[in-house]
């Protein structure tokens, strides 16, 4: 062994050790791992960064943007609603998300899948009132699991198909890879729907500032328009779309003459309905009702950028003791007062009408390069930005469209996945899907720090020669063993190596070492291959491996050391039932 192969599997040991052990944050040691292995010498100084422009740091950069577009579209939470209204219980909940994800990554890309399903899974996760991360990485393993069972599933089985081409002259077709794939991912969802308590509860990182401003209160006032869902419904029925966090606690008709909000009670059209209760909750109830805010607009304040900002009215605020109504605010400034929050208190009176007080919370929309000034002059502090939904653009067909396209060009072979990925987060800007303001909000940053910095430290396996040894050690030891041990040895292999190159490249490494030594123990290749394409797509160990256990980190607010408490004892139960399937499909 040379002295850079073993630099080289020093610093990835050192770095495995530092992740596991969490004392520093992932993209701190990935970065130090870079570091050291350019002084090491084992990464050239020009490819120190040549990580920014991999395939996995686009797709996975481009797929938070893209399911934000659908998280934020609504379009999950009227599905959920639609088609699983009555599942509450977290086991439940997980093996709907899990089956929905693993068979939808069989025939669509895994991390598509995974990007059509995490939005339904925080609006879950809300609803039964558990942490998104018992459902996340789950739905990150069935992506895996699911990819297994075709050949357009996942990258290892397309390469496969084309080793096994040039050996024998006929690739894998679609669905051989069903018979073993299924198994396995029946299997796996199982474990998982048994299992998943192996995790433990994290909280998301970004959301801590959220929990810390707890306002839940708010009063808005929302008009029923021609061809509103809401029409012909009771209060109750209306109610449950916030998930029992909002309440109308008013209803006036276009008259201005109030009735009772008693739950029978019918909505009619044209009535403006007096609701209190979450932001996120109000925000549903308007959305998924057909609801509209009783708020004025004009063509010069549709022409710019606009936002929703949280204030607090100051002791010596200009505001106090005036309601919105007496101060023309949408007159004098173009702002549209949304909802009101005070302390202890529940208004009777229409939102206009509210006359403000010291401490009251307010909810403005309106120009986002005048509402910094407004609010000096008025001595309101704005709260730190939560990014609420509430009162901003909804488009809800507009990112289903856009990832469909996205995903249909992927698995016809038109368009490149990261191009796919990237020109999807373009269009979810382009159409207002994702505002431009929050765009690099949703990129996870320390995630493709991490991922940047480890892929040219990863790659210093094959640059130092490492994976060449690998390879000897490999067939030196598959020679002495029985049939069932040689292949699961090379699919345990496959699983170990995939975490430091990606699974294509895993794959391009070690078919060729599997065909080999089976041609010269006098075995057919088949179940070989098929070893190394099921050990390469099924990387449970680690959040680097699979872009799909990537984007589910910062989401799920996961650490390094947390993905094998789940993902050993799959990884063994994957070896377990797939060895055998194999040498009964593919007799060797």
């Amino acid at each position: 062994m040379t002295t850079p192969q073993l630099l080289a599997f020093g610093i990835i040991l050192l770095m495995m050790i530092a992740f596991v052990w969490g004392r520093w944050r992932y993209d701190l040691v990935a970065a130090g791992a870079l570091l050291a292995a350019v002084a090491a010498g084992v990464v050239a100084p020009e490819d120190a960064f040549s990580g920014l422009s991999d395939d996995i740091v686009v797709i996975v950069g481009s797929a938070l943007v893209v399911s934000a577009g659908v998280a934020r579209s609504g379009v999950m939470e009227v599905a959920v609603r639609r088609f699983a209204p009555n599942i509450s219980t977290p086991r439940a909940q997980l093996i709907l998300l899990v089956l929905v994800v693993t068979v939808l990554s069989a025939f669509i890309k895994n991390i598509g899948a995974l990007a059509i399903m995490i939005p339904i899974a925080f609006q879950m996760a809300r609803r039964s009132g558990v942490s998104p991360s018992l459902f996340l990485m789950p739905m990150s393993f069935g992506s895996l699991l699911g990819g297994l069972m075709t050949q357009i599933g996942t990258s290892p089985n397309i390469i496969v198909s084309r080793v096994r081409e040039e050996l024998t002259g006929v690739p894998f077709t679609m669905f051989d890879f069903t018979p073993v794939g299924a198994a396995l991912a029946a299997v796996g969802i199982v474990f998982l729907a048994l299992c998943y308590r192996l995790l433990p509860e994290r909280a998301q990182e970004t959301s801590s500032m959220d929990r810390a401003i707890e306002i839940k209160n708010y009063t808005t006032e929302v008009h029923v328009p021609a061809g509103s869902g809401s029409i012909g419904k009771t209060v109750a029925e209306v109610q449950q779309l916030g998930g029992g966090q909002a309440m109308i606690i008013g209803i006036l008709s276009e008259a201005g003459k109030r009735r009772l909000s008693l739950p029978d009670a019918t909505i009619k059209e044209g009535e403006t309905l007096l609701i209190e209760g979450e932001p996120d909750a109000l925000d549903q109830i308007v959305a998924q009702g057909g609801l509209a805010f009783s708020e004025r607009r004009d063509a010069e304040a549709a022409a710019v950028e606009t936002g929703v900002v949280e204030a607090i009215v100051g002791e010596h605020s200009s505001l106090i003791g005036r309601s919105a109504r007496e101060l023309s605010l949408f007159d004098m400034t173009g702002l549209n007062l949304l909802a009101v929050s005070r302390r202890d208190s529940r208004f009777t009176e229409r939102l206009g009408e509210i006359k403000f007080r010291n401490g009251d919370v307010i909810v403005l929309r309106g120009d986002l390069a005048e509402l910094p000034e407004l609010l000096r002059q008025w001595d309101c502090l704005p709260l730190v930005e939560r990014n609420l939904k509430l009162g901003s653009f909804r488009n809800r067909l507009v990112p289903v469209v856009i990832l469909a396209i996205a995903m249909g060009s992927t698995a016809l072979g038109l368009v490149p996945v990261p191009l796919a990925f990237f020109a999807a987060a373009v269009a979810m800007v382009l159409t207002r899907t994702v505002p431009i303001r929050e765009v690099y909000s949703h990129l996870d940053a320390p995630i493709l720090i991490m991922l940047a910095a480890l892929i040219p430290v990863s790659d210093s396996l094959r640059t130092t020669g490492a994976t060449d040894l690998i390879a000897d050690w490999l067939s030196s030891t598959a020679s002495v063993l029985p049939a069932y041990g040689a292949l699961a040895l090379i699919m345990v292999a496959a699983m170990a190596v995939t975490p430091f190159l990606n699974n294509a490249a895993t794959v391009l490494v070690m078919a060729p070492i599997a065909a080999t030594f089976a041609s010269g123990l006098g075995y057919q290749p088949e179940a070989f291959l098929m070893a190394v394409a099921i050990g390469a797509g099924s990387d449970f160990l680690t959040p680097i491996g699979h872009q799909c256990n990537t984007l589910v980190m910062g989401p799920g607010g996961y650490r390094f050391g947390d993905y094998w408490r789940l993902g050993l004892p799959l990884s063994i139960l994957v070896v377990l039932v797939a060895v055998p399937m194999l040498m009964l499909i593919w007799p060797m």
